[in-house]
This record gives C-alpha cells, sequence and structure tokens, in this order.
C-alpha cells in the first residue's frame, strides 16, 4: 500500500468518525427531546444508526454525551448572560436574555432538562456553574431594577416559573413559534415597572437548580450516568 493510499485510507476514517459523531449528537437531541435526557444510550445508538460500543467509544458516559449535544445550546446561554450584564441598557439585557433562553426551549425541547441536571461525571462543576448563573442573574435583576424598568417586585424564582410556563406551551405546542413568542411577549410585559398594579403573593421557591423540567413536561427524573 503506498503512501498517498495510507494518508487516503485515514482521512477517510477521520470523516467516518465526524459523520457517526455527528449523527450521533443529533440522534442524542431527537432522543432526549421525546424521551428525556434519561433515555437509554442504546435508543441513541438505534436512532443514529451505530452500534452502542461504537457511541461508548466517543461518549463514554451520559455526562459526555448530553454535554455534547447541547454544547452549543450551553455556551449560547452564557454568552447571553454575559452579554446582558454588559448592556449598558439593563432592561434590554434582560429582555433578550429571556427570549434568548426561551428561544433555545422551542428550539431544542431536550436543553432545558440538560441545563439543570447535575450528573456524577462533573456534579460539583455544574452546580458552581448554576450558582454562578444565579449571582449573575440576580445582579442584572437589580440593576433592572435600580434603572426603574423592571417591576420591584420582580424575584428570581419568577424567571424559572416562567421556564417552567414556556415549557409546557413548547411541549404541548412543539411547532407553533407564534404562541411561543406571543407567550413570552405577555411575560415580559407583566415584567415591565408599569405593569406593577397591586401587590402579588409570595414568590416561589424554584430556582434554576430545582426547575423541574424534562421534555415531556413531567418531573425530570435524574439520570444515573450510564
Amino acid at each position: 500500500m503506498g503512501e498517498s493510499s495510507r494518508i487516503a485510507g485515514k482521512a477517510s476514517l477521520r470523516a467516518d468518525a465526524l459523520r457517526n459523531r455527528r449523527r450521533i449528537l443529533a440522534a442524542a437531541r431527537l432522543v432526549f427531546a421525546e424521551h428525556g435526557i434519561d433515555a437509554p444510550m442504546a435508543t441513541v445508538a438505534r436512532r443514529a444508526g451505530v452500534g452502542v460500543a461504537t457511541l461508548y467509544r466517543r461518549f463514554p458516559t451520559r455526562d459526555a454525551l448530553v454535554r455534547a449535544a447541547f454544547a452549543h445550546q450551553m455556551d449560547t446561554c452564557a454568552r447571553a448572560l454575559t452579554e446582558a450584564l454588559a448592556d449598558p441598557d439593563p432592561w434590554q439585557g434582560f429582555k433578550r436574555l429571556v427570549e434568548t433562553v426561551c428561544e433555545l426551549q422551542r428550539e431544542e425541547r431536550g436543553f432545558p432538562a440538560a441545563f439543570v441536571a447535575a450528573f456524577p461525571d462533573s456534579r460539583r462543576e455544574h452546580a458552581r456553574e448554576l450558582e454562578q448563573a444565579e449571582r449573575d442573574f440576580l445582579t442584572l435583576v437589580r440593576r433592572a431594577q435600580a434603572a426603574g424598568a423592571l417591576r420591584a417586585d420582580f424575584h428570581p424564582s419568577d424567571f424559572a416559573v416562567a421556564l417552567l410556563s414556556h415549557c409546557g406551551l413548547v411541549t404541548a405546542l412543539p411547532g407553533d413559534r407564534a404562541a411561543s413568542r406571543r407567550l413570552v411577549a405577555y411575560l415580559l410585559q407583566s415584567f415591565r415597572a408599569e405593569a406593577a398594579h397591586g401587590a402579588l403573593p409570595a414568590p416561589s421557591t424554584l430556582s434554576l437548580r430545582t426547575l423541574p423540567l424534562a421534555a415531556d413536561g413531567s418531573r425530570d427524573q435524574r439520570p444515573s450516568g450510564t
């Protein structure tokens, strides 16, 4: 076998591996949207048209697969929060953050459960990430309130309640983008300072770390990492 043939063979193997990776990640997003992130790894492999051994070579744990499947969405959320904090208009930053996260919910129904899930492989790291996100969000809320744009009685848990409500909508109407956008617009209008007309009931105890989100709208059961 000549040198050029060996190089071509290696390139072909790399291309096959890349195609398999893409198929696995695409299949994982579909399976997680339909069955939740605790769906069997074998189900993902079957949907991708690869063997279970191939899947485990690429992604040895469920944690690795979930994080890779939703890496783009995770990065988008992190970037949206960073940009919201940097916006000189805290209301515009807050508004775009809510719209971005809800759009991600609509586009990838498996993402919300992946975002709040804590896996054995990265439980401490993920908890720190969520805690930092909550602190940053609280900073954004206080800035928007100080600017007189966000109602003074808005509580960070209200965002968690909004996400849970929107999750129910996109679960029931996954293809209805208009309904999603209208609900988000209603929510944002209700968060404005000028919408505050009378006292609200006490806020919920929900937080990003305790959101009961699953792809089917039921309470998410944490996976075992297998």
